[in-house]
């Protein structure tokens, strides 16, 4: 919220600037131009950085169960209490 009002702050304050100026043919095209790129840059900076939309619910579906899988086995090596990742087989 606080970037798009500062956005159209700054929008506003150089169309204020521009209408200001007297008035020239080639002159007001250039600053028309300019305004509008910026304008645009700004909002579209401040629509980027908003937060994406809800797009709804996605299913995944589970892969089979494998048929070897890799376990965490404890175990005692003579001094101490050890784990190894063991295959285990259905």
């Amino acid at each position: 919220m606080k970037k798009t009002f500062a956005a159209l702050v700054a929008v506003a304050t150089i169309a204020g600037s521009l209408a200001s100026t007297p008035a020239n043919a080639q002159r007001g095209v250039a600053a028309g131009v300019a305004a509008g790129l910026l304008g645009g840059a700004i909002i579209g900076g401040a629509i980027a950085s908003s937060r994406p939309a809800y797009g709804g619910p996605v299913y995944v579906e589970e892969a089979p169960y494998p048929a070897c899988r890799m376990v965490r086995e404890r175990f005692w090596d003579g001094y101490d209490w050890r784990y190894r990742r063991v295959e285990i087989c259905n």
